[in-house]
């Protein structure tokens, strides 16, 4: 072999290696930042044939049953058990709950597996439905009357528009 061909095959092998621990190295850093969704039911009965496993960070979403919530007069620490359709999981939290937090209320909770059926959780978010509204605003647009579109008079440009398509024979 040649000299120049026995330097390109090695700078070829040197850029393919960097090319493979870059993709590694984003991978693995990537790994710590993926969290798995979860209903109560998956996480006891498993999702896919598969259980997490203890220690593992993931996010949980089910329906806070009513009457499970159990505050510590305390700290901020709060406890409440999810359920979908089947078993409940307990969550543990320790902070502010959001303002939509409630018994009844559908969440979504970020933390880790503790034991088969508790979460220790970092973050709880609560779901609304998309036409929620802040009690402050809600309270500013009582009001307010609202006009239908199809309602509202036509503009003076709607109807100069009309006219010149009409004249043009469209």
């Amino acid at each position: 072999m040649n000299p120049r061909r026995k330097q390109r095959l090695a700078v070829v092998g040197i850029i393919g290696f960097l090319v493979v621990s870059a993709i590694g190295l984003m991978l693995y850093a990537l790994n710590d930042s993926i969290d798995l969704f979860y209903t109560p039911s998956e996480i006891i009965e498993g999702k896919n044939g598969q259980k997490p496993q203890i220690g593992q960070r993931l996010r949980i979403g089910g329906m806070v049953v009513p009457g499970s919530v159990k505050r510590d007069s305390e700290s901020l620490a709060v406890s409440f058990d999810l359920i979908d359709t089947g078993p409940t999981v307990t969550v543990t939290y320790t902070g502010i709950l959001p303002d939509l937090f409630r018994e009844g209320q559908g969440i979504v909770a970020t933390g880790v597996l503790t034991q088969t059926g508790h979460i220790k959780a970092q973050e709880v978010l609560a779901k609304h439905d998309e036409e929620y509204m802040p009690p402050e605003l809600a309270e500013k647009m009582k009001g307010i009357k609202h006009v239908k579109p199809d309602n509202m008079p036509k503009s003076a440009n709607s109807e100069s528009s009309d006219a010149s398509q009409s004249a043009q024979g469209y």
